[in-house]
C-alpha cells in the first residue's frame, strides 16, 4: 500500500450526501490537498415515487469513511452537505417513520398549488419565504403526508432535512443551517426564522423542527459511539444544502454564474441581496455564510438526456448538429418551467432526422431551460462576458460543454476540482479550525481553477424554436393524466 501524501495542516472531512450516493473527502485544511476519498451508493425508488431510506444514507456514510482509512480517524472537523428539500420524518426514538420523500418526488403538486392560494398567492409566499413553493419543497411534502398518510404524520415527532438527519446522528442534537432550511418553505427569509403561520397552515409543531445554527458555529462533537471511524470530540460544522456547499467549494464571489449539471440541473449565483421572485422561477435561498443564493432548478438534466441516448442506442456524446427537431426532455415532470405533470415531447420529426440529431435536441432542450433560468437568476444587468462556471457530473461531457457554449454565447470555465459539494463542506469544516470564511478557504485552495472555453456566437435560431414549441405545448404538457 502506498503511503498517504504529506500534509501541512490538520485534516478535515467534507461529505456530500446526494440523491444517488454519499461521497467523502478527507482534505488537508492548509493546502486543500485531498488525501483520501470514498463513495457508497444509495437506492432510490423509480417511477412516480422518489423515496430513499435515511438509514441507508448513514450506512453509506460509514462505508465511504471506511474507504478513507486512517485519514478519517485523524480528522479534526467534519461537515455534511446534502440534497435539499427531502422530508425526513423521525419517531420518538429518532428512527425514520417512513422512507424520505426526496426533492424530485412531485406527488405533492396539488398541495403546492393549494398552499400558494391559502397564504394569499405567489407574491405573499415570495415576500415572506423568498420563494414560491412547488412540489419539490418540503412544506408541500409534509402537507401531502398529512393528507395521504395521516398515521405516519401522527407518528412523527421530529422533521429533518437529509443533511440534518446525518448531522444529528453524529452529534445527538437536532440542528440545521440557513442554506438548507431556506428550501423548506416554512423558514422566512424576511425574518430569518420559522414562519409560525405557515407551520400552522400545514399542522406542523415548531418543536418538531431543528435549531438553525449560525454560520461558523460548532454545532457539536462526534459522539463516542464507535459506529463511524472518527475520533471522539471531532468538531462538527453546521453543514449546508448541496448547492450552497458547492458555492463554498468554488469560493464564489457575488455575481459569478454557476451552472450545475447533475441529476437535476441547477443555476445559481451568490448575491448580497435577498431575492423574492413572485413568478416562482427563482428560489430566494440563503447561502451558508450570511448572504443569499438565488437559484433555479430543473428536474431533468443528465439522467434524462442519458435516457434518450439509451433509447436511441447511442453513446452520450454521439450528437449530430444542424437538425430541426425539438425535444423537451421533461421525463420526470418539470420544475422550471413549472410543469409537474409533464412528460417528454418530441416535435418536428422528419424522414431525414438522424438519431444523433434527436440526441442533440435533448441536450438543447435541457440547456434551454437552464439558460432561461440563469437569466432570471442574474437579472438584466448581468455581465454576459463573464464565464459560466460549469460543474456537476455532466460538466466534463463534450456534448454538454459545447451545447452550453452555443446556446449561451458566453465563455465556459470547467473547474478541475471534482466533488465541489464535498469540497465546500470540507472548507466549512476547515473554517471551524482556522476562523476563516469558508469561501476564502476555497479560494486559497484555488478550487475554481480550470480550462476556459471561449465564447461562440449564440444560436438564437435554436433558442427561439424551442421557446415557440414550449409555448405552444404548455396546455398539452400541463395535463394531470
Amino acid at each position: 500500500m502506498s503511503s498517504a501524501p504529506a500534509t501541512e495542516g490538520p485534516l478535515v472531512v467534507g461529505v456530500d450526501s446526494s440523491t444517488q450516493s454519499t461521497k467523502v473527502l478527507v482534505v488537508d485544511a492548509a493546502t486543500g490537498l485531498v488525501v483520501a476519498r470514498g463513495q457508497a451508493p444509495h437506492t432510490v425508488t423509480s417511477g412516480a415515487l422518489r423515496e430513499s431510506d435515511p438509514e441507508q444514507w448513514w450506512s453509506a456514510l460509514g462505508e465511504a469513511l471506511r474507504q478513507c482509512g486512517a485519514a478519517a480517524h485523524e480528522a479534526a472537523a467534519v461537515s455534511i452537505a446534502g440534497q435539499q428539500h427531502g422530508l425526513v420524518t423521525l419517531d420518538d426514538r429518532g428512527r425514520p417513520v417512513r422512507p424520505a420523500l426526496l426533492w424530485n418526488d412531485v406527488r405533492s403538486a396539488p398541495q403546492a398549488k393549494r398552499l400558494v392560494e391559502q397564504l394569499g398567492g405567489a407574491k405573499a409566499w415570495a415576500d415572506r419565504v423568498g420563494s414560491v413553493p412547488g412540489a419539490s419543497f418540503t412544506v408541500t411534502k409534509w402537507a401531502w403526508l398529512v393528507e395521504q398518510e395521516p398515521a405516519s404524520a401522527r407518528a412523527t415527532t421530529a422533521v429533518r432535512l437529509p443533511h440534518d438527519y446525518l448531522t444529528q446522528r453524529l452529534t445527538g442534537s437536532g440542528t440545521t443551517d440557513r442554506s438548507d432550511v431556506s428550501g423548506t418553505g416554512w423558514w422566512s427569509s424576511a425574518t430569518e426564522g420559522y414562519d409560525e403561520d405557515i407551520l400552522a397552515l400545514v399542522g406542523l409543531d415548531p418543536a418538531a423542527l431543528p435549531r438553525v445554527a449560525h454560520p461558523g458555529e460548532v454545532v457539536g462533537t462526534v459522539r463516542d459511539g464507535g459506529e463511524l471511524p472518527f475520533s471522539k470530540g471531532t468538531l462538527v460544522a453546521p453543514g449546508a444544502g448541496d448547492n450552497a456547499a458547492a458555492a463554498l467549494g468554488l469560493g464564489l464571489r457575488p455575481g459569478t454564474p454557476v451552472l450545475s449539471l447533475g441529476t437535476s440541473g441547477t443555476v445559481f449565483a451568490v448575491s448580497e441581496h435577498r431575492t423574492a421572485d413572485p413568478s416562482g422561477t427563482v428560489a430566494g435561498f440563503a447561502d451558508a455564510k450570511g448572504s443569499w443564493l438565488p437559484l433555479a432548478c430543473t428536474l431533468n438534466c443528465t439522467l434524462a438526456v442519458d435516457r434518450v441516448a439509451t433509447l436511441l442506442g447511442l453513446d452520450r456524446d454521439a450528437v449530430q448538429p444542424d437538425g430541426s427537431v425539438t425535444l423537451l426532455p421533461f421525463l420526470d415532470g418539470e420544475r422550471t418551467p413549472d410543469l409537474p405533470h409533464a412528460s417528454g415531447l418530441l416535435h418536428g420529426l422528419r424522414h431525414d432526422t438522424s438519431p444523433g440529431q434527436i440526441l442533440q435536441a435533448a441536450y438543447d432542450g435541457a440547456v434551454h431551460a437552464l439558460l432561461g433560468a440563469l437569466d432570471a437568476v442574474l437579472g438584466d444587468t448581468a455581465d454576459r462576458s463573464q464565464p459560466i462556471l460549469l460543474i456537476g457530473g455532466g460538466a466534463r461531457g463534450t456534448a454538454w460543454q459545447q451545447t452550453v457554449r452555443r446556446l449561451s454565447g458566453r465563455p465556459v470555465q470547467i473547474p478541475e476540482a471534482r466533488e465541489l459539494v464535498a469540497l465546500g463542506a470540507a472548507a466549512q469544516a476547515a473554517g471551524l479550525l482556522t476562523g476563516e470564511d469558508p469561501a476564502a478557504v476555497a479560494r486559497r485552495w484555488d478550487t475554481a481553477r480550470g480550462q476556459v472555453l471561449d465564447a461562440t456566437e449564440r444560436d438564437e435560431a435554436t433558442l427561439s424554436r424551442i421557446t415557440e414549441v414550449l409555448c405552444d405545448a404548455v396546455s398539452l404538457l400541463d395535463r394531470d393524466s
